[in-house]
């Protein structure tokens, strides 16, 4: 009798609960303070009235922070996918919204916002030294392609790469407010009593610090990697928050004590020139290396988080089923490959056009509010739509905090459309690429 041989079912791997709080808030704090926080104070100081609005504006910022991460806290606690966004937009609005989420995601915002980073280390590598004429664009390449291949690897050494280069940037930051704070004080040099003759805007001040806050949001994406996701994304998402708050406003005060408002409105980069004054030009060189950590640190957690929503992609259109493998490593590998290659091709645009901060800031901008607004609907849609879902943390005082956490993103998503230009249209069309893309995976 002949012996029939069934061959072995396939191991499907799936995301597990390998990240615990720490690792997870380095990755938000790795994200959230990146290259902004090293510019955005002087543009921000260049438009109040005087130094305590100045920093009643960072404090605001981050009381607004928060009441966008008690909405997430409520989805990602009761929705814990690695989908994160996408999979609230495809329980409250549909399948076809969801997909065209996670093409923004792979083509626009994430691998935008990785391409952006990537050509910030470049730029501070290359005053340490310069590889020729794309310098840059050269650095920004080895960037993503190195730690692409880290987190391919296994999500161990994805996330002990965040946490050493949060730890560095956190020490580094540190170091700079200790300068402002205690010796800049005796710095002949530096103005610390010149008056302010700003004539900006408090809401423009507002437009730099929120988008220096940004990124918090990618808690989402990490709610079925965290173990005890029920608790411990709560912690997550608050404590990341109180944290960064805490760094900006010290960095702040130490700009402000070394600067005073009117010669920090008027510096174009108040860390490096601080350390400079205080410490000579040893003391913008480790600026430099600071700012290259923190793009590193930041430009690593973007892929980290941004590699989920490929994977969510292809866990549900089996058009793109190839995106949906979670190898045995723990880790979306073709995902990641994906994003990196459509990076790279951003990476040669910028280079192209010789502005690759400003050129990726314009595309990704108007797009990530758009879809950030959308989460913020989400979660009033979801909380009338199933109310009997288990909602281990839940929004207080709903629905008013929800409602002003969707008016700031309309705020952001007009004001990022008024200021981006061409850049922020070619954003747009992108996304919109993803229409026929669309009917093309349902059929």
């Amino acid at each position: 009798m002949a012996i029939k041989i069934t061959p072995p079912k396939q191991v499907q791997f799936r995301p597990k609960p390998t990240l615990s709080t720490i690792d997870a808030g380095a990755l938000i704090i790795g994200m959230v303070v990146g290259v902004g926080i090293f510019e955005t104070p002087a543009l921000v100081a260049a438009n109040v009235a005087n130094a305590q609005v100045a920093m009643f504006a960072w404090f605001l910022g981050g009381v607004i922070s928060f009441i966008g991460a008690l909405c997430y806290a409520e989805l990602a606690t009761a929705y814990p996918d690695a989908g994160g966004v996408y999979y609230y937009l495809q329980r409250a609005f549909g399948r076809n919204l969801a997909f065209l989420f996670a093409w923004a995601r792979m083509t626009v915002i994430q691998t935008g916002s990785i391409a952006l980073l990537a050509f910030v280390f470049g730029d501070y590598a290359s005053q340490l030294w310069r590889l020729g004429e794309y310098s840059s664009a050269i650095y920004a390449s080895i960037a993503i392609a190195l730690l692409t291949i880290l987190n391919v690897i296994g999500i161990e050494q994805g996330k002990w790469t965040q946490n050493l280069l949060t730890v560095a940037k956190i020490l580094g930051l540190l170091l700079v407010i200790a300068v402002g704070i205690f010796l800049a004080a005796s710095q002949p040099t530096i103005s610390t009593t010149t008056p302010a003759t700003q004539t900006g805007t408090f809401g423009l001040a507002m437009v730099f610090v929120l988008l220096t806050y940004g990124g918090w949001n990618e808690a989402a994406y990490l709610s079925a990697e965290v173990s005890d996701s029920g608790r411990n994304m709560v912690k997550v998402l608050l404590g990341s928050i109180v944290i960064i708050t805490a760094i900006y406003l010290l960095i702040n005060l130490a700009y402000l004590h070394g600067f005073g408002l009117a010669g920090m409105a008027k510096s174009e980069a108040p860390a490096a020139e601080l350390m400079r004054l205080v410490l000579g030009e040893n003391g913008s060189k480790i600026v430099s290396v600071l700012i290259a950590l923190s793009a590193l640190g930041a430009a690593n957690a973007t892929i980290f988080t941004g590699a989920r929503t490929n994977y969510a992609l292809g866990r549900d259109f089996s058009k793109f089923a190839f995106l949906g493998r979670w190898s045995d490593r723990s880790s979306p590998a073709n995902a990641l490959i994906v994003q990196a290659g459509i990076t790279f091709a951003l990476v040669i645009i910028g280079a192209i056009r010789r502005k690759g901060f400003e050129t990726m800031v314009d595309y990704t901008a108007p797009v990530f509010w758009f879809f950030f607004l959308l989460s913020g609907i989400a979660l009033l849609v979801l909380r009338y739509r199933e109310p009997n879902i288990t909602r281990p943390f839940k929004v207080p005082f709903y629905p008013v905090i929800p409602l002003l956490f969707c008016a700031t993103c309309v705020y952001l998503l007009y004001s990022s459309i008024n200021y981006t230009g061409i850049g922020g249209s070619i954003g747009v069309i992108v996304l919109l690429t993803g229409v026929p893309v669309l009917i093309f995976s349902r059929k």
